[in-house]
């Protein structure tokens, strides 16, 4: 029971403080006086009476009457009903009279008349407006209509009204003034009434914006609402707070708020809000206040506010559920019949359905929450902790924004503490919870079933307000003001407080004496519901396969206890990545503890290694809070898993598992406590019970016991508490408070032993997420093995000292301190117990630090654990290492083939070592995954193709450590990332880092692993005076030659080297017999003056051989004559103006002039060429007699002068001039060397070039693209740019070629160089200035190719290889080349010399220059003619190897830029177009491409011949080799390696004399070089021999024992395609034959013949044999493709075109187009080529005219058909002359072939015998012959060729 009304004030304007604009309110009268007792005086209460300030008004308004809301220091409520009136002020200058009884004479109304408010207030903390309204109205009518009620009764009566709170029943009072009413009092006081406001509240604001408003107060957001009405701000507040039930609002809460206390709104905590829209100007600046305009009906959310909404499902089933509450007809609207009108309930039904919605959102928010209640002490007060992480794990919303918030906020921890207790009253919403949640789910998809349900809630809510029908006993006297409005007035009279007073006193004496109302006590048990476990997990989280994989991990667990350790190590990246899951993370901590025995489990280290590894797994994936109890379940289980070190120490598994988040989060360790102390706490009860009750059964009782939770106990305990005797209850408390003071002590060491890292001097604060403010400085665990051999190796330090333990040990303190204070505080430990924990965790702390040093030492001495032996790889010989393996991982980069993404286990991640050694860096281990961890992985790449290092981290890729790893990128396309291993200290990795930088970039050339290869060795067997005379050998050249080399005549003229025929045995011999050729010649020949020593004369010679003189002599460039009169018909010389490198220090010694210029001229000239490279004669057209020379671009200076017309007048022979005249000589010169241009018979129209050339079968790679114009063409040079359409085939049009003058020589230029040279019509030569790419542009594109063919990571979407390769434009720059390059051969093939002056005459211009001479001499195009090629234009001509490969430190700021790499991919492009024409393979050049970057050999090293001469290399190649393993030369090494075996051998090779290539050069045409993309993992690149070969033999010897023992094996191999050499599984079968001949040799005990001869005579007998067959029969010999000998070539194709069946088969099946025939002569290989990838080649073993039926309703037609048993196939022609394929029926796929019958459309008079019908697993094809023999005869060849396959 209690006071309907605790105060009545009367509050009127204050007149004596009216200064100013604003004036104040003050208390006339307040009853009663006095405070009461339970409930002081709410103070400002003035201020809310007139919320926008206290003012007069010059007319009189209606009275008004709200209900304003303050919030006492108790935070209790107090309504304030306030019924203001106005009355008129006299004079406002004379005071108000004071005399109550003063009746004044009503004044006329004038304009000065002013009206103040006055008020009568009610305080109440009940809140039942309308009775409110009603007592004021009353006392207001008394006051007006002047009733003859004394005041003074009404108001006594008003105050002493006593009224039940709750309970439901109805209560009448009156107030003395014939008046009555009924107060009607809620059944349930815990459930809010609301009336119809929560109802207003969703008209006037919508659906969305309540619903955003609710979230936003639930998660404590600031809410302000407007409106023009001060009641009706109050009741959206009520609505608001209603809609929140079962939480309570406990932040700031005034629904009407003054406008005098706006300040109020800055407040940084959450608040509800009213505020007139008066004021609403003044809320626009706040900033993060969602304000809601209830009279506009708006929300306006500010943008730095964002609010989370409820979580997905339920916030779309709210929204619903409320819109069909408000607008029942939205679900009809649509219907063509709709039931009669569907009216919405009335406002106060309305009301309680949208409550109820509420209530059934927040059943589904909280289902199962009690399951996550622990209580702690039950004693003298139930104290009860949720536990939120738990609550979200179960309910999977661990992600959900909304719900975290709730849980956190301030109206959940009331709602705990209030409906946490388990013994107490229940209501609408614990029976929700207990009962109805699984009615909720299952009918959350029936809309029909919720609005049911909701409908039964809101009936419930109803009733608690209105529990009886309406009773109409209102009667209350309203005043007739309304009537008339303007009736005078007399103001408020001041009334009796005494008379009040008596009333009261008098009332309060009656309750004293008056019996207690004994409320019966409604508590009992709270009900909990379902527990969550009972609701499915709905969101999918319990996988499909789940069970294989708990099966998974509790058979490796078996096995790990059982020691199958071989077993488990197989099982562990399954178990690891089962870990994944959460089921599986559980099922490890269940099967876990079943191994622990009394509390311990002691493992060896292998078992002890392995647990520890999944324990960290399974911590990993927990986030911090542990939401599904991972971390906790775990907790027992590191403290009970140890092993024993030595010296009777144990070492725990939370040494090694602490680098977890978890671990450092305090709500972890709080809710593992509280869970803890309710486990004890519920044994203590149980107990308690078993020793009372002794009457039941032992085992009965505690089987039921045991069923009880801790909160059914905890419910029974307080139900039985008042009837026990203070001794009692006492002793409860006691035991409880030393429960959890026991507990608290048992934390604090478990927290001691989670925290403290085991080396506590080095690591210092390694995980202080939580700890310190330091960022987690590793996430790596290092099991003591591990550390123990890393500490061996790099830290000695074995103790520690307490200074530098103590900041962990003090941080550690501090943290556990916090932690003991929060929860002794929260569950009542007494002081004493906390300070004793206090001083007892500092001593906790140190113990446990000495024991960890103890363990800390101890597990130093501890083996390694078993990590895979290190594999070491061969070396080569004179190969050293630098430093020896470093255990690391090879990790897999984006290349997708070695991770199994196409296919079979993954090779990489790979566990191994990474070796340094002089000349290589390798990886070689063995792959992670268990299924391939018997192969063996090897990654390596030569360290001077070391280009690009990044260093990297790898997170959780191998057993969960963060790694630092390096990414090491190489330019033989090799990436390597690796991931060091623990043990593997930084500092040695750094090692690494220096020593391979250190030999990628050697201080001088001569540090290169070239020079330094097997230097130990070489150094013992040279003797000081061997060395002296290498160095002379080279110095002398240089310092002697001025002297010994008289006058330019006495050139070396004597000496004739070999002749191209007799050289190849000559070479032989020599290679055999080690001697050098410039012995050979009789020394007396020489005439060379007798100055020179020997030494030097062998320099010479060398110089000579050197000079690739035996090149000239070939072409015919000038010979060295064995005469001194130097014969005068050759139109060149061998200049020998060089020969000190004088001139050209880039060019070699020995040169091809024009015979008629002097060498002074060409000292002269060479100065208006960059770096002094003058045009020089390098190839001759053997047939045209045109030659290509070779020069740099011209200096900037030289280039007008060049190009002006001579006839021009000058000033006068200035330098310039003469030059240029010069220059002009020069040219003039080469071009009179031409024949063509000698016979002066005029004939310059090109008539060479005719039709027959016109037609070469599209041989052209051309120069104008197809159709569109290429970049070279608008400046082609005026003759050769034809301006009419291109022909088809790229070649220049022919009608325009005869009509125009060629020019004899073509200068290809640069064309930003060449701008304003004007050309004369006059001259015989013609510029044609093309664009080339800078070094930079090709610098970039090759960096960018590396990035496509060997990327990084697999998962960067934009990394497409194609996408990568496109934008590397290496494509393009390709067929840059290749287009200028097929250019200069047309030209020169026309007739016409070239000159090609590109930038410096070294890099592009060597490119073009010998990719003519390649695609116009044959002799280029063999192994030996390769190596002189590139010798000659490469090597001796300059092209700066070590400054474009970066040899040096010196060049290493340029980086690596591949022009020898991009020609060789240009020739291998020409290759793949004409496979027959070359003798070498395509490993070849893949072997020169790998080595011309590794450093190996000598070769490719310097820049020029000058600087070989200078560091003594050029000739000591030939020269002595004592380690004959030891190669400098890589053609040496070539030639060895060829002798032995055909690994360089193109089978194919079946050249056709003279043949002139011109590839096409479209980048459709190219193909990517597989060099780029393809690796063996098996055994690294095969580009040294020496280490794959003796990788290959020993398995092999291996197997031939096993087979002995045991059962026959498979000889099936698995092949890999990135691991296995698939040359060497599947070699091609030549060289298989060739080895099968070898064995046989071997088995017969013959010498073994070399393969090249077996291969020679093999070629010479199958030639003879097929000279002697005749031409029809030889179709049947064994052909092999490279010796088709020209006649055979010609002959097979003839054959086709006579269309005779026989099956020559062309090599590749290349096969003659229909479109391409000669037009006359011998059919060129062109032909042959057409179309390399053939359609079909005819292979034709049966063939005629049959009769088929099309597809459905298709009529029968006669069709060609060809039956090919080589492909399997039968084909069908329109006729037989037909090139056209029409259709192909795969033979393979053919079922059977049957006799068939006629049917519609046959053709007509055939024997039904000659049907039939081929059956294919796609369709049947009917067939007729022309007879029934015809038909069988069709069949059997069908039916043979069937049962062949």
């Amino acid at each position: 029971m209690t006071r309907l009304a605790d105060y009545f004030v009367v509050i009127g304007y204050d007149l004596d403080k009216r200064g100013g604009s604003e004036g104040q309110g003050r208390i006339l009268q307040r009853f009663p006086e006095k405070d009461w007792e339970d409930n002081p005086f709410p103070q400002g209460i003035e201020l809310f009476c007139q919320p926008n300030g206290w003012q007069l008004v010059p007319e009189r308004k209606p009275p008004s009457f709200f209900v304003a809301v303050l919030t006492d220091i108790n935070s209790e409520r107090h309504y304030c009903a306030c019924f203001t009136f106005w009355e008129s002020v006299e004079n406002p200058q004379k005071d108000v009279p004071s005399e109550a009884d003063e009746d004044d004479s009503p004044d006329v109304l004038q304009p000065a008349q002013l009206y103040a408010p006055k008020s009568l207030v009610l305080v109440s903390r009940l809140d039942h407006t309308e009775v409110f309204r009603n007592c004021l109205s009353l006392i207001y009518t008394v006051h007006v209509d002047g009733l003859n009620v004394p005041m003074e009764t009404v108001i006594g009566n008003l105050l002493t009204c006593i009224i039940p709170i709750a309970g439901g029943s109805q209560r009448t009072i009156t107030l003395g003034a014939g008046d009555r009413q009924v107060i009607q009092t809620p059944l349930n006081d815990s459930l809010p009434v609301s009336g119809c406001s929560v109802a207003q509240l969703f008209r006037q604001l919508g659906i969305v914006n309540v619903l955003c408003i609710f979230c936003a107060v639930l998660t404590e957001h600031k809410i302000l609402f407007l409106s023009s009405s001060y009641q009706r701000l109050t009741d959206a507040c009520r609505a608001l707070l209603a809609i929140m039930f079962p939480l309570k609002y406990s932040f700031t809460y005034v629904p009407i708020l003054p406008g005098k206390l706006l300040e109020v709104l800055s407040t940084p905590t959450p608040f509800i809000i009213g505020v007139n829209s008066h004021f609403c100007l003044e809320t626009q600046e706040l900033l993060d206040v969602i304000i809601a305009d209830l009279d506009g009906g708006t929300v306006t959310i500010p943008e730095c506010v964002h609010i989370s909404l409820l979580p997905e499902p339920l916030l779309h089933h709210t929204q619903t559920a409320i819109s069909m509450v408000l607008d029942p007809e939205l679900e009809v609207a649509d219907h063509a019949f709709p039931p009669p009108s569907i009216q919405p309930s009335t406002l106060k039904i309305q009301d309680k359905e949208i409550r109820a919605v509420f209530l059934w959102l927040f059943a589904q928010l909280f289902q199962g929450y009690r399951w996550c209640l622990h209580i702690i002490r039950i004693h003298p007060e139930p104290v009860i902790r949720f536990h939120k992480a738990a609550f979200l794990g179960q309910r999977a919303l661990a992600e959900d924004d909304f719900l975290m918030k709730v849980l956190d906020g301030m109206a959940f921890a009331g709602f705990v503490s209030e409906r946490g207790p388990p013994y107490r009253p229940t209501d609408l919403f614990d029976d929700l919870i207990a009962n109805q949640v699984e009615r909720i789910r299952q009918e959350t998809g029936n809309p029909q079933k919720v609005m049911k349900h909701i409908k039964e809630l809101a009936e419930q809510l109803f009733k608690n307000e209105n529990p009886y029908p309406a009773v109409a006993m209102h009667r209350v006297q309203r005043t007739a003001e309304i009537a008339h409005p303007r009736l005078p007035q007399t103001s408020f009279p001041l009334l009796d407080d005494v008379g009040v007073q008596l009333f009261i006193d008098h009332a309060t004496a009656k309750l004293k004496t008056a019996p207690p109302v004994v409320k019966a006590e409604l508590k009992g048990m709270v009900p909990s519901g379902p527990s969550l476990a009972d609701i499915v997990d709905r969101n999918g989280n319990v996988l499909a396969n789940s069970a294989r994989r708990l099966e998974v991990v509790r058979n490796c667990i078996t096995y790990i206890f059982d020691n199958k350790m071989l077993e488990a190590k197989k099982l562990m990246p399954a178990v690891l990545r089962a870990l994944k899951g959460r089921t599986a993370r559980m099922c490890l901590t269940q099967e876990l503890n079943l191994h622990v025995l009394q509390n311990r489990a002691v493992l060896d280290d292998q078992q002890f290694d392995y647990i520890v590894r999944m324990m960290n797994c399974t911590l990993q994936d927990c986030s911090h809070m542990d939401e599904h109890g991972i971390a906790a379940a775990l907790l027992p289980l590191v403290t009970a898993f140890c092993r024993k070190l030595g010296g009777g120490i144990t070492q725990f598994a939370y040494s090694c598992v602490q680098e977890h988040m978890v671990w450092t989060n305090m709500q972890f360790w709080e809710a593992m406590f509280y869970s803890d102390v309710q486990k004890h706490i519920r044994t203590l009860y149980l107990e308690n019970d078993e020793e009372g009750d002794t009457s039941n059964p032992e085992g009965e009782n505690v089987g039921g016991q045991k069923q009880l939770s801790a909160l059914e106990l905890a419910s029974e305990q307080s139900r039985l508490w008042p009837t026990l005797s203070k001794e009692q209850q006492q002793e409860r408390v006691q035991k409880e408070e030393s429960t959890v003071f026991s507990q608290a002590i048992h934390y604090a060491n478990r927290m001691s032993y989670l925290l403290l890292p085991l080396d506590t001097s080095k690591n210092r604060l390694l995980r202080n997420t939580g700890l310190g403010d330091v960022e987690s400085v590793s996430n790596s665990y290092v099991t003591n093995s591990i550390a123990g051999s890393m500490a061996g190796s790099y830290d000695t330090e074995s103790g520690f000292e307490d200074a530098e333990s103590s900041d962990v040990a003090n941080s550690v303190v501090r943290f556990i301190n916090r932690f003991v204070d929060k929860v002794c505080n929260e569950s009542g430990v007494t002081n004493e117990h906390l300070k004793a924990l206090h001083t007892m965790i500092p001593d906790i702390v140190q113990m446990h630090i000495e024991t960890l040093e103890a363990v800390h030492r101890e597990s130093k001495r501890l083996p390694p654990i078993q990590k895979p032996k290190l594999l070491r790889p061969t070396l080569l010989p004179g190969e050293e290492f630098v430093m020896d393996g470093m255990r690391v991982y090879l990790m897999a980069d984006g290349r997708e083939e070695a991770t199994g993404a196409m296919g079979g286990p993954p090779l990489l991640p790979a566990e191994g070592a990474i070796f340094l050694t002089s000349y290589r860096l390798i990886f070689k281990g063995t792959p992670t995954d268990p299924l391939v961890g018997e192969q063996v992985v090897t990654r390596s790449f030569p360290i001077a193709s070391f280009t690009k290092e990044k260093r990297i981290s790898f997170n959780g890729s191998m057993d969960q450590f963060v790694q630092e790893g390096l990414q090491l990128r190489s330019c033989t396309f090799q990436l390597m990332k690796i991931a060091f291993d623990v043990e593997v200290a930084s500092d040695l990795a750094e090692v690494f880092r220096k020593n391979l930088l250190k030999l990628r970039y050697p201080q001088h050339v001569q540090g290169t692993f070239a020079f330094t290869v097997g230097q130990s060795a070489k150094l013992e067997h040279k003797t000081k005076d061997k060395n002296q005379s290498l160095k002379t050998l080279s110095k002398n050249l240089v310092k002697t030659a001025k002297r010994t080399i008289g006058r330019p005549y006495m050139t070396r003229k004597k000496y004739s080297p070999p002749t191209w025929e007799n050289r190849s045995s000559l070479q032989s011999e020599m290679d055999e017999d080690e001697i050098s050729v410039s012995e050979e010649p009789d020394q007396s020949s020489l005439t060379l003056s007798s100055t020179i020593r020997s030494s030097d004369r062998q320099t010479m010679s060398n110089v000579v051989e050197r000079a690739c003189c035996r090149d000239y002599q070939r072409l015919g460039l000038g010979t060295l004559s064995s005469s001194l009169t130097r014969s005068k018909n050759e139109p060149f010389r061998i200049s020998t103006v060089n020969r000190m490198y004088t001139v050209c220090r880039s060019y070699p010694g020995l040169l091809i002039v024009p015979q008629s210029i002097p060498d002074s001229t060409i000292q002269r000239i060479s100065r208006c060429y960059r770096q002094n490279r003058f045009p020089v004669v390098c190839w001759r057209n053997p047939h045209t007699k045109a030659v290509l020379l070779r020069s740099a671009g011209l200096h900037a200076k030289g280039v007008v002068g060049f190009f002006k017309s001579p006839n021009a007048p000058s000033a006068g022979p200035s330098q310039a001039d003469s030059t240029s005249l010069e220059q002009e000589k020069y040219l003039q010169a080469i071009i009179s060397s031409m024949p063509s241009y000698s016979e002066a018979s005029g004939r310059n129209t090109l008539s060479g070039f005719t039709s027959t050339h016109m037609s070469t079968s599209g041989k052209w790679g051309s120069i104008r693209g197809s159709g569109r114009l290429s970049t070279y063409n608008p400046d082609v040079g005026n003759r050769l740019a034809g301006k009419e359409s291109p022909q088809a085939n790229g070649g220049p049009t022919e009608a325009y070629f005869l009509r125009q003058q060629r020019a004899y020589l073509y200068i290809i230029g640069d064309k930003s160089q060449l701008k304003g040279g004007k050309q004369d019509t006059f001259q015989q030569w013609e510029v044609v200035p093309i664009e080339v790419f800078d070094i930079r542009q090709l610098k970039n594109s090759f960096k960018k190719l590396m990035k496509a063919c060997v990327p990084s990571s697999s998962n960067d979407p934009n990394m497409i290889f194609h996408r990568c390769l496109e934008e590397s434009e290496w494509m393009n720059l390709l067929h840059r080349v290749l287009q200028v390059s097929v250019l200069v051969v047309e030209l020169l093939d026309n007739g016409s010399s070239v000159m090609v002056s590109l930038e410096d005459g070294w890099d592009v211009t060597t490119q073009v220059v010998s990719l003519v001479q390649l695609l116009s001499d044959p002799y280029y195009r063999t192994i030996d003619g390769f190596r002189l090629l590139v010798e000659k234009e490469w090597l001796s001509f300059g092209h700066r190897f070590s400054h474009r490969g970066a040899r040096t430190l010196a060049s290493q700021s340029s980086g690596f830029t591949p022009v020898f790499l991009q020609f060789l991919d240009c020739v291998h492009q020409i290759h793949l177009q004409f496979p027959m024409e070359f003798e070498f393979s395509q490993y070849y050049l893949k072997f020169l491409a790998y080595h011309y970057v590794s450093n190996r050999f000598r070769t490719f090293l310097l820049d020029s011949d000058y600087e070989r001469i200078e560091l003594g290399v050029l000739y000591e190649e030939k020269g002595e080799r004592r380690n004959p393993q030891v190669y400098k030369s890589v053609w040496d090494y070539i030639d060895r390696l060829n002798k032995k075996t055909p690994i360089f051998f193109n089978y194919m090779f079946s050249p056709e004399e003279e043949e002139v290539l011109k590839p096409y050069s479209y980048i459709s045409n190219l193909k990517v070089w597989d060099f780029y993309t393809e690796e063996t993992l098996s055994e690294g690149p095969s580009f040294d021999w020496e280490v794959v070969r003796g990788r290959q033999e020993k398995p092999v010897e291996e197997a031939g024992e096993r087979q002995e023992t045991t059962a026959p094996k498979s000889q099936r191999r698995i092949v890999w395609p990135c691991y296995d050499s698939l040359s060497k599984v599947v070699p091609d079968a030549i060289t298989k034959l060739l080895q099968d001949v070898q064995n046989l040799e071997n088995e017969l005990g013959q010498p073994t013949e070399k393969w090249k001869d077996t291969w020679d005579k093999t070629k010479t007998t199958q030639r003879a044999e097929s000279r002697l067959e005749s031409r029809h029969s030889f179709s049947s010999s064994l052909l092999m493709s490279s010796n088709l000998s020209h006649q055979r070539r010609s002959q097979g194709v003839y054959l086709q075109k006579s269309g005779v069946g026989s099956s020559i088969n062309l090599a590749l099946d290349c096969e003659v187009n229909a479109t391409s025939t000669p037009a006359s002569g011998r059919p060129r290989t062109s032909t042959l080529y057409s179309q390399f990838q053939s359609t079909e080649s005819e292979n034709r073993s049966f063939e005629g005219i049959l009769h088929k039926r099309g597809a459905l309703l298709k009529p029968w037609k006669p069709r060609w058909f060809v039956l090919d048993k080589t492909k399997h196939q039968l084909r069908y022609y329109e006729t037989r002359q037909d090139k056209e394929c029409k259709g192909v029926i795969e033979l393979a796929e053919v079922e059977s072939v049957i006799p068939g019958t006629p049917t519609m459309g046959a053709p007509k008079n055939i024997d039904e015998k000659a049907f039939f019908d081929l059956k294919t697993t796609k369709r049947v094809y009917n067939f007729c012959a022309q007879d029934s023999a015809n038909a069988q005869l069709w069949m059997d060849s069908i039916q043979s060729c069937l049962s062949d396959a």
